[in-house]
């Protein structure tokens, strides 16, 4: 019975570990649905911001990724890597300046084959933050940024 006890222990310590690297590289909440159900393909391949749909759905790392369609779909399963969002989803301003921001996902940049995503709320733009900044200092921050920041 202490066996059983110590793997179920065990087992229960090794779930919570992964749910925690899992919302520390990607902006999700306990549903671990990313984007907030916006697809991640439209983003990059339209440039626009659309709600996936339910019957279109992938799971990458753990976490599901809606699409609008099933070529969407296709061609998120056939590279996931290349619609990631830039720093898990995180706002990229955000992370530039070394914290990690919820983000409007109505609110993003594409370029150079990624897209970025930004906090929107009554206070801040952040992506017109960006916009006004400097692209590569940014990234260049915020990739430096991300390093610490996905392991937290």
């Amino acid at each position: 019975m202490k066996t059983f006890s110590f793997i179920l222990a065990a087992l229960l310590i090794s779930t919570i570990g992964f749910s925690q690297d899992i919302k520390a590289s990607y902006n999700i909440d306990d549903s671990k649905i990313a984007l907030q159900g916006y697809s991640p393909v439209s983003y990059l391949d339209l440039g626009s911001a659309q709600k996936g749909q339910k019957e279109f759905k992938a799971t990458h790392d753990g976490v599901a990724f809606y699409f609008t369609d099933a070529k969407q779909k296709k061609a998120f399963d056939a590279n996931p890597q290349r619609y990631l969002p830039q720093y898990g989803g995180y706002c990229a301003f955000g992370v530039s300046v070394g914290a990690k921001f919820r983000v409007d996902p109505n609110k993003f940049v594409v370029k150079d084959g990624k897209y970025y995503l930004f906090l929107y709320n009554m206070e801040v733009d952040a992506q017109q933050l960006w916009l006004e900044g400097n692209h590569n200092q940014l990234t260049s921050k915020a990739d430096a940024n991300w390093k610490k920041l996905s392991k937290e």
